[in-house]
């Protein structure tokens, strides 16, 4: 089986993965790899049934990203930095970053900056527990570093994309870490392509530590093509008195698994958890969170939508757990779905486990169509059939968007859904790779 295939992969050539990479990046591989030795990827079959290539020895591609892709977004003026596969590119022509601030390949950070990365990296992996983040932990040689020093707010934000390129199938896994000390802010952006007509797997870790009365933003736009199979985890961990807002929007691909884990550590903190799926086709989207409230006087609230056609398949399995010492907590969790089409499937599972008796949480789901008194309003006033269901679509959809803080991604993204909603796939602004 070829997922037996990658676990003998890694025990052959586990000395080139070590030398390639960086001690604190080494130090849990063996352990990964036993835990999926006994596990057998068995429940990861889809996943990782093809036989994709792996850059073991870390071959960079002869090429500049920054000067081959541009996919910025209209006037948000971001640092923009490229993971081309599963290794971190440098920006040479990046404007100076403010002063403490840090942005580099994970591996380059473990060698320079040690003392910064060691009390977090690998602090949220459960690679006794989760395969596909003992598949990482077993993989991963670089990724994303970033610090942001005490006091520091962030003039504007970082971007991050993540671009899949070659001429045959390839597997990519990245280990990201994000940093934010006492008293900071920060934004990122997060983008998923691919160049070219090959089957790509992505397996993507990002540990954020968001410090006491820190402000964290995070959005990841997934807008890649149907041979692409993205598996995301992000894990989020909160001191006192922070705040943090997470869109994850997914326009376009083959398979995506988005794993979150969020825990709410510190008191008075509060956490916005936000999703929104345009699936047709064949595609299928599952996104799995877990909100653990740990401390007194939190708040959290989640919402995903969810807008399926064609056959495609999605899943929300969410699960919002209050612990003993969480008094006080306030919790909403919400998903709507609409399939458009009879073929198209939705799974949901919304949950709250509750260990407090001082608290107020909710949750509820819907799966439904579209409103045919509202498409017979519409038409009725003599807007056409396909332009009625896309405004009902797009009505849906837009308190989605108003979690976006961003002002330039949320105008991009209002762009972007229109024309997905009328069926078309939209290439990147400036982008000289995507036809």
């Amino acid at each position: 089986m070829v997922q037996e295939a990658y676990i003998s992969l890694y025990k052959e050539q586990s000395e080139i993965i070590d030398s390639h990479s960086a001690d604190l990046l080494n130090i849990n591989r063996a352990a990964a790899c036993e835990y999926l030795s006994k596990l057998g990827l068995s429940i990861y079959a889809q996943e990782y049934e093809r036989d994709f290539g792996l850059n073991i020895n870390r071959y960079r591609i002869n090429a500049d990203p920054y000067l081959s892709f541009k996919c910025d977004v209209p006037n948000i003026g971001a640092y923009i930095f490229f993971v081309l596969n599963d290794t971190f590119y440098p920006n040479s022509k990046q404007s100076k970053l403010p002063e403490g601030v840090i942005v580099c390949g994970l591996s380059e950070a473990i060698i320079k900056y040690s003392d910064l990365v060691k009390p977090y990296i690998n602090r949220q992996m459960t690679i006794n527990s989760d395969g596909n983040q003992a598949f990482n932990a077993m993989f991963a040689q670089d990724g994303l570093f970033v610090y942001i020093p005490k006091g520091l707010k962030m003039d504007k934000p970082l971007q991050l994309i993540n671009l899949m390129h070659g001429n045959s199938d390839i597997l990519a896994v990245s280990h990201n870490l994000i940093i934010l000390e006492e008293d900071s802010s920060a934004q990122l952006l997060i983008c998923d392509h691919v160049s070219g007509d090959s089957h790509y797997l992505t397996n993507r870790v990002t540990e954020v530590f968001v410090g006491k009365n820190a402000v964290y933003e995070h959005y990841k736009l997934e807008n890649t093509h149907e041979k692409m199979t993205n598996i995301c985890s992000l894990l989020l961990d909160q001191a006192d008195n922070s705040e943090v807002l997470s869109n994850i929007i997914t326009l376009h691909n083959n398979k995506t698994r988005n794993t979150v884990v969020a825990n709410i550590n510190g008191s008075h903190s509060s956490l916005s958890l936000n999703g929104l799926v345009l699936g047709d086709k064949d595609q299928n989207i599952d996104n799995t969170t877990t909100i653990n409230h740990i401390e007194a006087d939190s708040s959290s609230t989640e919402l995903f939508k969810y807008v399926l056609d064609g056959q495609a398949k999605g899943k929300f399995y969410g699960m919002v757990k209050v612990y003993p010492n969480a008094q006080k907590t306030s919790a909403i969790q919400t998903n709507r779905n609409i399939c458009i089409s009879k073929k198209a499937n939705m799974q949901t599972k919304p949950q709250l486990e509750i260990y407090a008796d001082d608290v107020k949480c909710n949750h509820g789901a819907t799966v439904g169509q579209l409103d045919e008194n509202a498409l017979f309003y519409l038409r009725s006033r003599g807007i056409s059939e396909q332009e009625s269901r896309m405004l009902l679509m797009y009505a849906f959809v837009h308190d989605v968007l108003e979690n976006v803080r961003l002002d330039a991604l949320k105008d991009r993204l209002k762009l972007l859904i229109e024309k997905r909603l009328r069926g078309e796939l939209s290439k990147c602004n400036g982008c000289v790779i995507c036809k």
